[in-house]
């Protein structure tokens, strides 16, 4: 009942116009008499009476129905775009490696947006939105549609194709790909556009036009979605070659032209409304930047009416951003997330919200897999029409649905409690429109039930609270837990064990994941092969990756993590609190997608989790052997996670569990342990006012999880595609031994923390190449990169590393690249030995 419309879940005594008050496009059902044949334009509303609903009126009906009728207040920000089995993942890779063909490609990709349009329009969604798929990222779309390319890539347009668009995501045999990052404080990454005083915009993809017209020829009217023009420049960065001070913000004027020729194409084609995301209004922001954005929504909506819809999510729209948003004319609706940006409501109640003008209010959780609860969401829905106005309000979700896993019907892994616990992407589409429908005075009493059933069922749960996890946390007290002696000491004397060269080489964890492994560990899973068989499978592979190393000559080495499907879900399988879907996919960039896992109760330990792996690794080699886990804060950020409490309560409580698998490693003679916190700069909030509490919480959870090892053990923690420059001194805060970081994509950024003076005394590995491209770096290139490193940092603590884990990599491309990477760093230690 759950996964159905309201509109579907009708009482066969209620009369339809209970149900419906709107419609779009055209109803027949010549089996159904009751039900007349009616035809109006989309924005109209249904006044007539229709006829009570038959006892046994179908299910066919009912959906063939809900097809038509469609809220005007519901409205979705974007939605997924793998698909339900992850069909446009195996398209791509199938199409990178000459598999296949474009146009097979396009196929796929063609059948998927009809899928996710259809089910929106099935589900009663009004503002179905278009140009939200993308073959690898929507802001890489964007600069394919100013067509601004960089020049390394040889573009000569006036189209960029799909040669120019994957050179420019992932590189190619010669030139590397754009700098990756996150996407706000997501797991999402962008590609970041490169722009400098040089840069020219052209109308260079049609998309958007392309994909509007494509939904109309399915019957379907949709809104176009762009990111909008002032984010699109504030979330670049600028040319090597730009002058010192250059702004991106200064190009708006060259931009503008390229948006508006394409609104222009829209409006021909028949579009009445169009999205802008503009998720940057939430930032802490200059006044400049607010004029910015008034003086570019006045110059593109001149033509266009009332017809732009404002996006913005991910934290609180800051007074000055929303009233510069109410002051552009042709603005007729403003989307806020008030999920995570509970204060925006204080925001639109005291400035008000002028006629002709709609909130596209997003309480439907865009990040989250949990259920709604609708009760209070109809409170806060309630308050705000009250406040602002009958018709004034439209439902929405907080952000994209693109960062929350498909659909839940195609989980078997979960028990029906759990379920009823969950919404998905296909899910909250029908929350979006059954809150839409309360809203108007359309209760479904019978979904509103369930939910609140639901709502109390895991309020109340014996398996979310652990009484014994709750004490613990209770008696951290007030302890900073910090390792005693101070990491130049304690770096002494871990070398006086493990006396590594300078300049020490090693890996980030994980090697490439061939077909083989992940036969073996789907075969274990569904038992069919034994467990004596898995051991031994994964010990040999454990056995080549290290004598592999060993071959190379790398100084500290890993096991290669063979048994791991996700350096989160293989951890988080092993601790309680944690459930795990079968089909949870969410993408993280391109076709990389991961599965997150889910915690949905307090988090403890049952046993040790690595120590059986890194043991056998350390037995095969007489060279150091990294143990290897994920930090809590990684842990807690790659997952979904419970919102019953603060998320500080839940990352001490992995912190706990994370401390005795350190503990046990070390007891059992691993002598490095890395702690991951890839996610330690995801997690930080938007806005700076919030800052300092989560790097406080964030940095003491890591610390909990190493304060009581030996000072003798080494302990190495990494970070991957963030902008570290603002959190420096939290991870310097951290006190960790050894810290890897990547670099090669972002030309050396982070080194100008080091530049402005900012002492770092333990051990740094900037990462001398870039894993996420199929492209092999040539010794110099990787030398030279490590030579920058040394204009700022000691040789004495400088580590020579790859951007990351090596396991979405072939061994044909990471065994040249690790080679050259090796032969790297002996090079720079002959010419520091020749300096002297």
């Amino acid at each position: 009942m759950s996964n159905t419309h309201a509109l579907c879940n009708a009482k066969a005594s209620q009369p339809m116009n209970r149900l419906v008050r709107e419609y779009s496009g055209s109803i027949l059902l010549e089996s159904n008499p009751g039900i007349k044949s009616v035809h109006r334009e989309s924005s109209v509303t249904c006044s007539q009476t229709v006829s009570p609903v038959p006892h046994l009126f179908s299910l066919r009906c009912l959906l063939l129905i809900s097809r038509t009728f469609r809220c005007k207040m519901a409205h979705i920000v974007g939605y997924p775009r793998m698909g339900p089995k992850r069909e446009l993942k195996f398209a791509l890779e199938s199409f990178w490696d000459g598999k296949s063909s474009a146009e097979d490609l396009k196929k796929v990709a063609k059948d998927l947006r009809a899928l996710i349009w259809n089910q929106q329009k099935d589900a009663g969604v009004f503002w179905i939105p278009s140009n939200t798929f993308s073959y690898y990222d929507h802001v890489l779309d964007t600069t394919a549609m100013v067509g601004a390319v960089p020049e390394r890539y040889g573009w000569t347009g006036p189209t960029v194709e799909f040669d120019t668009y994957f050179s420019m995501a992932r590189g190619n045999k010669t030139t590397p790909a754009m700098e990756m990052t996150k996407w706000f404080d997501t797991n999402y990454h962008y590609i970041v556009p490169e722009l400098g005083p040089e840069t020219k915009f052209s109308l260079a993809s049609r998309k958007a036009l392309d994909e509007y017209k494509e939904a109309l020829e399915l019957g379907i009217k949709t809104v176009p979605v762009f990111v909008g023009p002032v984010s699109y420049l504030l979330l670049s960065k600028a040319t090597r070659d730009a002058p010192k001070g250059f702004d991106p913000l200064s190009l708006l004027d060259s931009l503008l032209p390229v948006y508006k020729e394409i609104l222009a194409e829209l409006k021909a084609a028949g579009a009445h409304g169009v999205q802008f995301d503009e998720p940057t209004l939430v930032l802490d922001l200059e006044s400049s930047k607010y004029e910015a954005f008034k003086k570019a929504y006045d110059y593109l909506g001149s033509d266009f009416g009332a017809g732009f819809l404002i996006e913005t999510y991910f934290a609180d729209l800051p007074a000055e951003a929303y009233k510069t948003l109410i002051g552009i004319d042709c603005v007729g609706a403003i989307g806020v997330d008030l999920v995570r940006g509970t204060k925006t409501l204080e925001v639109i109640k005291e400035h008000g919200l002028p006629e002709k003008k709609k909130i596209l209010a997003g309480v439907v959780d865009g990040r989250n897999i949990w259920a709604n609860d609708m009760a209070a969401s109809l409170t806060l829905l309630e308050g705000l029409v009250a406040e602002l106005g009958k018709d004034k309000v439209m439902v929405s979700t907080s952000c994209s649905l693109l960062h929350t896993a498909v659909d839940l019907s195609n989980e078997t892994k979960l028990d029906d409690e759990m379920k009823s616990w969950m919404a998905f992407a296909y899910q909250k589409l029908h929350e979006v429109v059954a809150l839409s429908n309360a809203l108007k005075g359309n209760k479904d009493e019978e979904f509103l039930a369930a939910n609140a059933a639901a709502q109390a069922s895991r309020r109340n749960s014996p398996r979310v609270h652990n009484a014994a996890v709750q004490e613990a946390i209770r008696n951290l007290g007030d302890s900073d837990h910090r390792r005693a002696t101070p990491v130049v000491s304690r770096l002494e004397e871990q070398q006086k064990t493990l006396n590594l060269p300078i300049l020490p080489t090693t890996t980030i964890g994980s090697f490439p994941q061939t077909v083989e492994l992940r036969r073996v560990r789907r075969e274990v899973k569904s038992k069919k092969i034994t467990e004596e068989e898995y051991i031994k499978a994964i010990q040999t592979e454990i056995q080549n990756v290290v004598k592999l190393q060993e071959d190379l000559d790398l100084d500290v080495l890993v096991h290669g993590e063979p048994e791991r499907n996700d350096m989160v879900e293989y951890f988080g399988e092993q601790l309680q609190g944690f459930v795990f879907t079968a089909n949870g996919w969410v993408q993280s960039y391109g076709s990389r997608c991961v599965k997150p896992p889910v915690i949905f109760g307090d988090v403890s330990r049952p046993s040790s989790m690595t120590v059986f792996w890194s043991k056998y690794a350390q037995s095969l080699t007489s060279r150091p052997m990294k143990g290897m886990l994920t930090g809590p804060v990684t842990i807690l950020n790659w997952s979904f996670v419970r919102n019953d409490q603060p998320r500080s309560a839940t990352c001490l409580q992995i912190a706990l569990a994370i401390k005795d698998e350190v503990e046990d490693l070390e007891a059992n003679g691993i002598t490095v342990i890395q702690i991951d916190e890839a996610a330690l700069r995801e997690g930080l909030p938007l806005r700076k006012s919030e800052q300092a509490a989560y790097q406080d919480w964030a940095v003491h959870s890591f610390r909990i999880t190493t304060c009581g090892v030996k000072d003798t053990t080494q302990i190495h923690t990494h970070m991957c595609y963030s902008n570290f420059n603002d959190i420096i001194h939290s991870i310097i805060d951290m006190d960790a031994d050894v810290i890897t970081i990547e670099n090669s994509r972002s030309d050396e950024k982070l080194l100008s923390v080091f530049r402005e003076g900012v002492k770092y005394a333990a051990g740094i590995g900037p990462g001398v190449y870039d894993i996420h491209s199929p492209r092999i770096p040539p010794t110099e290139e990787m030398a030279d990169r490590a030579r920058k490193m040394l204009a700022v940092l000691e040789s004495k603590v400088l580590w020579i590393n790859p951007d990351c884990g090596l396991k979405t990599r072939k061994y044909a491309e990471v065994v040249p690249a690790l080679t050259n990477m090796v032969a790297a760093a002996k090079q720079l230690r002959a010419e520091l030995s020749s300096a002297k």
